[in-house]
């Protein structure tokens, strides 16, 4: 078995890469066991190394060491592999997938306890061809956040000022857009202020707008809330943001199920796992048990 330790140096919350790959390898240093640190070079590099050594090791547990898109390009290369395991060693600046895990979420942040852990078959959503494990939206929380990394590379518009500047021009720009629904046998259409699906519970670094969705339960979870005015949605954000949608039946839709399709006249940005795809027709579907998740031993598996 070979242990790939997959990096992220420019990860949100990563003080010292360095530090990290000497704590590694101390850790791997008294085991009998292969083991490789491996430092990402850019976009879905990470992706690419876990399936080429997925295509050389008869097994393969990898470590994402970084933020929830590290994790979210580690899964989109174990994703359906039955000799991978994956898990996340928590460095970057949200961590939001393993929030799922409540008080115990912590003990992602112990390598030795991930090196020892044991594997739960967790769902993935596919979403157009790509793999999420946590949570896919569109609408204005994904416009929103998918901005912040524009208006962060400008001067002086870092970390919470460039949220704040997202949030100010997408609300500008109108909160809703024209969008057509099918769910089954239901369809929904009109304007709409944003659709979730989720596997896990928490995202956009403080949300939680499904608290009991969970990745090991065969179904995925969806919200789907109609157009409302800027008022009306500064308003009922909060409430959304701590999982009481059915406190507005009258605007949000609680469904669970495998599969849902959007359409839109307009190209719609998606945010997956905290990264972003584009398209005018999306499509979200279960995958149900397509990931061997790493957990640390004898923990209470968010129950």
């Amino acid at each position: 078995m070979k242990h790939l330790f997959i990096i992220n140096p420019i990860a949100g919350g990563m003080k010292d890469p360095a530090a990290l790959s000497a704590r590694i390898s101390g850790l791997m240093a008294g085991r009998d066991e292969d083991f490789e640190l491996y430092t990402t070079r850019g976009p879905m590099d990470a992706c690419a190394k876990a399936q080429q050594e997925a295509d050389l090791c008869d097994r393969l547990r990898v470590y994402a060491c970084g933020g929830d898109g590290t994790l979210n390009e580690c899964v989109c290369g174990a994703a359906g592999r039955g000799n991978v395991a994956l898990t996340h060693y928590p460095t970057g600046t949200g961590n939001d997938f393993i929030k799922v895990f409540g008080s115990e979420a912590e003990r992602f942040r112990d390598l030795a306890a991930l090196v020892d852990g044991e594997t739960r078959a967790f769902d993935l959503i596919d979403c157009n061809g790509r793999k999420s494990l946590n949570i896919c939206s569109v609408g204005i929380d994904a416009r929103i956040g998918c901005d912040v990394h524009k208006y962060s590379a400008l001067p002086l518009l870092g970390g919470a000022t460039a949220y704040v500047t997202s949030t100010a021009v997408n609300l500008i720009k109108g909160v809703n857009r024209p969008l057509r629904v099918k769910f089954g046998e239901r369809f929904f259409s009109g304007p709409m202020t944003l659709v979730c699906c989720c596997n896990g519970n928490h995202y956009g670094g403080g949300f939680q707008p499904v608290p009991e969705a969970r990745p090991d339960d065969g179904v995925l979870d969806f919200l789907v809330v109609k157009g409302v005015s800027r008022i009306r949605f500064a308003a009922v954000v909060g409430a959304y943001a701590k999982g009481r949608y059915a406190d507005y039946p009258d605007l949000i839709t609680h469904l669970r199920g495998e599969r849902m399709d959007i359409l839109s006249e307009e190209e719609l940005v998606v945010n997956m796992d905290g990264e972003a795809i584009r398209g005018r027709q999306i499509s979200f579907r279960l995958e149900p048990g397509a990931l061997n998740f790493i957990v640390p031993r004898g923990m209470a598996y968010f129950r």
